[in-house]
């Protein structure tokens, strides 16, 4: 100990020349100031870590969400795919028919912009939302423009659709 730094040898003559209670009260009192400092360091790592934690169970939810719907996306994918060789006229002829309104389905006429035009008439609403939602998920055809006008009989109406293929 010969070899102590000026500050730190005088620091150990000062705390020597102490009585012996003192001695005692300054290191408890240096003891609790590095507990003060260790903790008040400590406390901000610990919260950031519990944020981060937290962050990653939120992703990692997220992440489970995506897998378990990643199957019905590829069906989507695969049925927009098998579809994509279909003009647009065949795919919503043949989804008419598949959801019972091939009936009710009064013409179509294709436009200068590559839309279809489509006109039915007196459509089970309730069909008419199937036969659209299939149309838009299962095909990826696209509702440019809908006009839906109530029909004669109760829960019938008609429809006009601009639709673009996917």
């Amino acid at each position: 100990m010969d070899k102590l730094p000026n500050w730190l040898a005088a620091l150990r003559n000062w705390h020597a020349g102490l009585a012996r209670r003192e001695q005692r009260a300054v290191i408890a009192g240096a003891c609790a100031c590095i507990a003060l400092v260790l903790l008040a360091a400590w406390l901000p790592v610990e919260r950031r870590v519990a944020s981060l934690e937290k962050q990653v169970q939120s992703k990692q939810a997220d992440l489970a969400w995506l897998q378990s719907v990643a199957p019905q996306l590829d069906a989507l994918r695969n049925s927009s795919a098998t579809s994509g060789s279909e003009s647009l006229v065949v795919i919503v002829d043949r989804v008419a028919r598949e959801t019972g309104i091939a009936r009710s389905l009064s013409g179509s006429q294709p436009g200068d912009d590559g839309t279809l035009h489509v006109r039915l008439e007196q459509v089970p609403f309730d069909a008419l939302v199937t036969w659209t939602g299939e149309l838009v998920q299962r095909h990826g055809v696209r509702v440019v423009a809908a006009n839906i006008d109530g029909g004669v009989g109760a829960g019938t109406v008609g429809a006009s659709f601009v639709l673009r293929a996917p």
